[in-house]
């Protein structure tokens, strides 16, 4: 007679950002890849030349204000809705 063992398994539901959806808004000021600064003046990082380390710390101090300069009220707007997981997403799509 074989014996058999019946497992439960516990589906667990993660929440996977999706960046190029979550970077849909981004993409008017910064290029499809972050590739384009929205000024001649200067006022914006070219998202692409950044590390992702800084790209997460920048979204992240736009968001809280502690980080911006000529952009930070519009940028401010722009993150306030991301969750942790969409910024590291972002950063993971658009930095180095």
């Amino acid at each position: 007679m074989k014996k058999v063992v019946l497992a439960t398994v516990a589906l667990v539901g993660f929440a996977f950002a999706d960046a190029p959806a979550s970077y849909a808004t981004c993409k008017a000021c910064h290029g499809v890849k972050g590739e384009i600064n929205i000024t001649t003046q200067s006022k914006s990082h070219v998202p692409a030349n950044l590390t992702k380390a800084d790209i997460e710390k920048a979204l992240h101090g736009y968001k809280d204000g502690s980080y911006g300069g000529a952009m930070k009220g519009l940028m401010k707007g722009q993150v306030a809705k991301l969750s942790d997981d969409d910024i590291k997403a972002l950063a993971d799509y658009m930095g180095k």
